[in-house]
């Protein structure tokens, strides 16, 4: 939390107690992709004085001082991660098309790619992002029963 603290601060931002407790819900979830609502509802709990515009401006806030990374799987929903600068390596999701439930998974099969790229073009790729779409293993099961 200090870091990110600084990194508010460092674009002189107020570190206001709502925006600590909207990067807190990221720090304590076990879900990693969430969206505003998602956040909200969390938030909320403890905090109804939190409304969702708060959630969203301060969302986007941190978005701009890459403090979180925001993600479009295609569902009309934004959803956000934390930014951690600290893995090398890009991961992938897994977006089922049922639940619409999202999966990290870390594979660097991609690095060769990278490497080539660079190589022939001189393009430095500093992050990527793969999407697989598809079925997770529960609803692949439902779909076989029909």
């Amino acid at each position: 939390m200090n870091t990110l603290k600084k990194k508010i601060r460092e674009h002189k931002y107020k570190f206001t107690n709502q925006r600590q407790i909207i990067l807190q819900a990221f720090l304590d979830s076990r879900e990693n992709h969430m969206s505003a609502e998602d956040v909200y509802e969390i938030v909320r709990v403890d905090n109804p004085d939190i409304g969702l515009a708060t959630v969203y401006r301060s969302l986007e806030l941190f978005t701009q001082l890459e403090l979180l990374k925001k993600l479009d799987f295609g569902d009309g929903r934004s959803r956000y991660e934390l930014n951690d600068r600290n893995i090398n390596h890009s991961h992938h999701h897994l977006i089922c098309l049922g639940c619409g439930k999202v999966t990290e998974f870390s594979y660097d099969f991609l690095n060769d790619i990278r490497d080539k790229i660079k190589k022939e073009s001189g393009f430095d790729i500093v992050d990527y992002q793969l999407k697989f779409y598809g079925y997770c293993k529960d609803c692949a099961k439902k779909n076989h029963e029909l």
